[in-house]
C-alpha cells in the first residue's frame, strides 16, 4: 500500500504537471497543503463520489482558489467523474478544471472561489445552514443533519476585511460544525509576508471565540490528531493553523513566491519529480496509488448508512422528510402558485398608497407562512429595510430561528448567504441600503457568476431618500447592479409591482435578485388583469396615449407616477403619450422581439425617467431621445426637494418631451 507521503505526492505532481503544461496557475499551495489535505479526505471527510449532491455531505471548500489544482486533484483521485483528460487541460477553453474552481464545472466543487477571503464566509454560510437545519429537523434519536464544513484558505483570505466579518460572526454563532485549516507559509504573491502581514492569527481566532489548534502542516499524525480534536469541539469553530512550506518538494523554489502564481518550469519540475521519489510520467497515476485514494466503495457505505436512517426517520416524522427532501430538491411547495397569486391580487385590491419597503414587507409576511425555507435578515438595518415580520424569530446567541442581524457587515451578509443557497434547504434573503450594495458588490457578482437564488433587499433607492445627503442617495448603483450578468434588478413603482417581483425573486432557480425599494411613499396605480400579468415581463404599458403616440415615456420606480402627471399635461396640450412602466429591464430584455416592440414601438420617439445615471437608458431611447436622470452626486434635504432640484418634475419632463418632438 502507497504511504501516505506517497499519496500526497500524486497532488503535488499533478498539480505542477498541470500548472506546467497550461504554462499558468498556482502550483505552490496545493504542493504545500497536500500532506493536509490527504490525511482530511482519506481520513475523515465524509462523502460519496458517485453522489456528489448527497444532502448530509461533509461540505469541502478551498477558499484559496488559485490552488485550484488542489481540489482538482482531489476529486479525480477520490473517484469523482473528472477524467484525467480534464486535469491535463487545466486552464483550457470549456476544461471543467477552470483557472479557479467554479460551481457547476466539476462533481464536488461546492461552491466558486478566488476572490479571496469570500470561499470562508461561503463555509461560514454553508456551516450556519447546517445548524439551522439541523434545529429545525432533528428529532431524538434522529440526527439527519449533522455533516461538517471544512475550508482551506491562506494568509490571502485572512487579510481580507471579509474574513473578519464572516470569522467573527462565526464565533458568535458557536459554529461547532465549521473547521478552517489555514495554509500559514509566510509567501504571498509579493513575497514574504512580513511586511505587509503580521497579524498574530491565533490569537485573534481566539477572541472570536474558536477554537484554535496548531500544527505542522507536514506532519500527517499531527494533522490527524488536530482533526479529531477539532470535530470534538461542538460549541465552538475550529481553526487549524498549519505551518507548511509553499511547493514543497521544488528544491530551488519552494519556501517562495516563485512557486505561487506561476509554473515551476521543465527543469524544476524533473528536479522535483527527483527530490520527492516520484518517478512517474506527468498525469500518470499508478494503480496503488489509486487504491489509496479510493473513496467510491467507503462513500457508497457511509451514504446507505444514512439513507437507512433517514427511512426510520421518515417512519416516524414523515411530514418533516417530506418537507426536508422538498427543500433539499430546491422546489417550491405544492400550495405555492395559488398562494402567489393570492399574495398579488390581495396587494392589489388593496390599493395602498406606501413606499415599497413597505409594501415588500407586507410581501415578506404573506410569503413567510408559504415558504418555510424563508431566512431573513439586516446588516444592522431591520427597521429601515423592515425585512422582518411577526412570524420570523431571531436568532440570538445560541438560540437558532429565522432571522439574522448580521451586524454591519454588508459584504459578508451577502457572501454568507450565498454559502447558505449553495448548501440547500434554505431560501436567504437579506437587506440594506442600496448605497451600500457597492460594499457588497463581489459577493452580489458571486451569486451571478454561479447562478443561485438568493434576493437582496435593497431600500433608499435615489435621491429621493432625501435628508441623510449624497453619502447615502444611490445614483450609479442601479445600473451597476443591471449591468452584473444573470443579475435580475427590480425597480417596483408601487406595491402591487412589489408583489410580483417578490414572487418572481423566489420562483426563479437560476441567479440572484435585487429588490430595489424606496423609502418615500408611493402611489397605488389602478391596473387591469391584463397588465398585473405583464408586470412580470419586466415593462408594459401602465397607460395608453389617448390618440396617436407622439412619444413613449418610460419610467421606472418613484417615477413612473411622475410619467404619468407627465401624460396627463401633455394631453392638455395636444401632445399624446403612453407611459410604460419598465420595473426590470434585466428581464424586459429577455422578452421575444415581438413583445418588446408592442411596449416600445419602433420608430416612436421615446423619454426614460429614472433618478439615476442618465446614460443606462441611452439603450432603450437612442441619441434621438431624451433621459431625465441624474449625473451628479445628490444633495441633503428632504427627499421632495431634492427631486425637485434635480429636475424631475412634471414641467422638466413635458420640455424633454416637447424638445425631442
Amino acid at each position: 500500500m502507497a504511504s501516505r507521503r506517497h499519496l500526497a505526492n500524486a497532488i503535488r505532481a499533478l498539480s505542477m504537471d498541470a500548472v506546467q503544461k497550461a504554462k499558468s496557475g498556482h502550483p505552490g499551495a496545493p504542493m504545500g497543503m497536500a500532506d493536509i489535505a490527504e490525511v482530511l479526505w482519506n481520513d475523515h471527510l465524509k462523502h460519496n463520489p458517485t453522489s456528489p449532491e448527497w444532502a448530509d455531505r461533509d461540505r469541502f471548500i478551498l477558499s484559496n482558489g488559485h490552488g485550484s489544482m488542489l481540489i482538482y486533484s482531489l476529486l479525480h483521485l477520490s473517484g469523482y467523474d473528472l477524467a484525467m483528460e480534464e486535469l491535463s487541460s487545466f486552464r483550457q477553453l470549456h476544461s471543467k478544471c477552470a483557472g479557479h474552481p467554479e460551481y457547476g464545472f466539476a462533481p464536488g466543487i461546492e461552491t466558486t472561489t478566488g476572490p479571496l477571503g469570500q470561499g470562508i464566509t461561503n463555509a461560514v454560510g454553508f456551516a450556519m445552514s447546517e445548524k439551522l437545519l439541523a434545529d429545525q429537523f432533528n428529532k431524538p434519536n434522529h440526527k439527519i443533519v449533522d455533516h461538517n464544513t471544512y475550508v482551506f484558505m491562506g494568509d490571502g483570505c485572512l487579510m481580507e476585511g471579509i474574513s473578519h466579518e464572516a470569522c467573527s460572526l462565526a464565533g458568535t454563532w458557536g459554529l461547532g460544525g465549521l473547521i478552517a485549516f489555514w495554509d500559514d507559509n509566510n509567501i504571498s504573491i509579493d513575497g514574504h509576508i512580513d511586511g505587509w502581514y503580521t497579524d498574530d492569527t491565533v490569537r485573534r481566532f481566539e477572541a472570536y471565540g474558536w477554537h484554535v489548534i496548531s500544527v505542522d502542516g507536514h506532519d500527517s499524525d499531527a494533522i490527524n490528531a488536530a482533526i479529531s480534536l477539532a470535530k470534538k469541539e461542538t460549541d465552538k469553530p475550529s481553526l487549524i493553523c498549519c505551518k507548511t512550506v509553499i511547493g514543497f518538494g521544488s528544491p530551488n523554489k519552494s519556501g517562495t513566491h516563485g512557486c505561487h502564481g506561476a509554473a515551476l518550469g521543465d527543469e524544476e519540475v524533473a528536479l522535483t519529480r527527483k527530490e520527492l521519489g516520484w518517478e512517474h510520467a506527468p498525469f500518470v497515476i499508478p494503480e496503488e496509488v489509486y487504491a489509496g485514494w479510493d473513496a467510491k466503495a467507503s462513500g457508497a457505505e457511509v451514504e446507505a448508512e444514512w439513507n437507512t436512517r433517514f427511512d426510520a426517520y421518515a417512519v416516524e416524522y414523515p411530514e418533516l422528510a417530506a418537507e426536508f427532501k422538498r427543500r433539499m430538491a430546491k422546489e417550491l411547495p405544492a400550495n405555492w402558485e395559488a398562494a402567489a397569486a393570492t399574495l398579488i391580487a390581495d396587494t392589489n385590491a388593496k390599493a395602498e398608497n406606501l413606499a415599497s419597503r413597505q409594501a415588500s414587507q407586507k410581501c415578506i409576511a404573506g410569503l413567510a407562512s408559504t415558504l418555510p425555507e424563508f431566512l431573513g435578515g439586516s446588516a444592522d438595518l431591520t427597521g429601515s429595510n423592515l425585512t422582518s415580520c411577526a412570524d420570523f424569530k431571531h436568532v440570538s446567541g445560541k438560540e437558532m430561528g429565522n432571522y439574522i442581524s448580521y451586524g454591519v457587515r454588508e459584504f459578508g451578509m451577502y457572501a454568507i448567504m450565498n454559502g447558505m443557497a449553495l448548501h440547500g434547504g434554505l431560501l436567504p434573503f437579506g437587506g440594506t441600503f442600496h448605497m451600500f450594495s457597492d460594499y457588497a458588490k463581489s459577493a452580489l457578482r458571486m451569486a451571478a457568476l454561479m447562478q443561485i437564488r438568493t434576493i437582496a433587499v435593497l431600500t433608499h433607492d435615489s435621491i429621493g431618500q432625501g435628508e441623510d445627503g449624497p453619502t447615502h442617495q444611490p445614483v450609479e448603483n442601479t445600473s451597476a447592479m443591471r449591468f452584473i450578468p444573470n443579475m435580475d434588478v427590480w425597480r417596483p413603482a408601487d406595491s402591487t409591482e412589489t408583489a410580483v417581483a417578490w414572487v418572481a425573486a423566489v420562483e426563479r432557480q437560476d441567479g440572484p435578485t435585487s429588490l430595489v425599494l424606496s423609502r418615500q411613499g408611493l402611489p397605488f396605480i389602478a391596473r387591469s388583469e391584463d397588465q398585473i400579468a405583464a408586470v412580470r415581463n419586466g415593462a408594459y404599458v401602465v397607460s395608453e396615449a389617448k390618440g396617436d403616440v407622439a412619444a413613449i415615456l418610460i419610467a421606472t420606480g418613484s417615477e413612473v407616477n411622475l410619467a404619468l402627471k407627465a401624460q396627463t399635461a401633455l394631453a392638455e396640450k395636444g401632445v399624446q403619450v403612453s407611459v410604460v412602466s419598465m420595473p426590470s429591464t434585466n428581464v424586459f430584455d429577455r422578452q421575444e422581439q415581438a413583445y418588446k416592440d408592442s411596449v416600445l414601438t419602433p420608430g416612436v420617439k421615446r423619454v426614460a425617467i429614472e433618478a439615476g445615471i442618465s446614460d443606462f437608458w441611452r439603450k432603450y431611447v437612442g441619441l434621438e431621445g431624451a433621459v431625465v436622470g441624474i449625473d451628479t452626486f445628490g444633495e441633503s434635504a428632504p427627499g421632495g426637494d431634492v427631486m425637485k432640484h434635480f429636475g424631475f418634475t412634471v414641467e422638466n419632463v413635458v420640455a424633454n418631451v416637447e424638445a425631442i418632438l
